[in-house]
């Protein structure tokens, strides 16, 4: 069985060899990708292509002081994701040691106060608008910070959010007052409606589903 050399890599699909290169080299053009993989043009822009319809490659022009302008590529922050990140395991350790210190009342203000920060954010974007606008603000909110949001109308009256992905599940797993803070947004941007949270990652479930009934009654046709 053969050994793997000190300083040698494994193996990698060139998928993400491309991304490993654009990590540690920044930004670069497809004749330079080339010549790093050994492999032909064609094959490279077929896996430019594909990185760049995940949305974990985007390209900009290099304008040069000779010759014509090039396009390169680089990183989207979708593909921080594949890199290693300590980023939950800090968080975590930073709330036990704030426990231990301080006590879960320092927890709950920490929640809270992030709430509330949360609320004053987004409020202003809720102001004079519809209640169907409203929830569909929300959703987009949600999405731009990384819960994978999927917004499903049933009625006039009645919608589903679910978020197929938490960010910080980690934190929401070990504690709840996350997911407390979260649904108290929620119905306070979304104050003349009722929501009730039907599932939660963090709890186990597939994913965070949240019923939006709105407390107005429907309009007569």
């Amino acid at each position: 069985m053969a050994m793997t050399e000190p300083g040698e890599q494994q193996q990698l699909p060139t998928r993400e060899v491309i991304l490993h290169l654009l990590k540690t080299k920044g930004a670069m053009s497809t004749k330079e990708l080339t010549e790093e993989l050994g492999i032909t043009i064609m094959a490279v822009r077929r896996h430019i292509q594909s990185l760049e319809r995940d949305q974990l490659i985007t390209s900009k022009v290099l304008r040069q002081s000779m010759g014509r302008p090039t396009a390169v590529y680089e990183l989207t922050g979708q593909a921080n994701g594949f890199f290693p990140n300590k980023y939950p395991t800090l968080t975590l350790e930073l709330l036990q040691e704030l426990e231990e210190s301080f006590g879960p009342d320092a927890i709950n203000q920490l929640f809270e106060g992030r709430k509330d920060k949360l609320i004053s954010k987004y409020d202003a974007l809720m102001q004079g608008k519809e209640m169907s606008e409203r929830v569909a603000i929300l959703a987009q909110i949600q999405n731009d910070n990384g819960y994978m949001v999927e917004l499903e109308q049933l009625n006039e009256q009645e919608f589903l959010l679910k978020e197929h992905n938490c960010p910080i599940e980690q934190v929401a797993t070990k504690y709840k007052n996350a997911c407390h803070c979260e649904l108290q947004m929620f119905r306070s941007l979304l104050e003349d409606a009722d929501i009730s949270r039907r599932e939660c990652l963090a709890d186990g479930g597939n994913r965070c589903t949240y019923s939006i009934k709105s407390k107005q009654k429907p309009s007569a046709h």
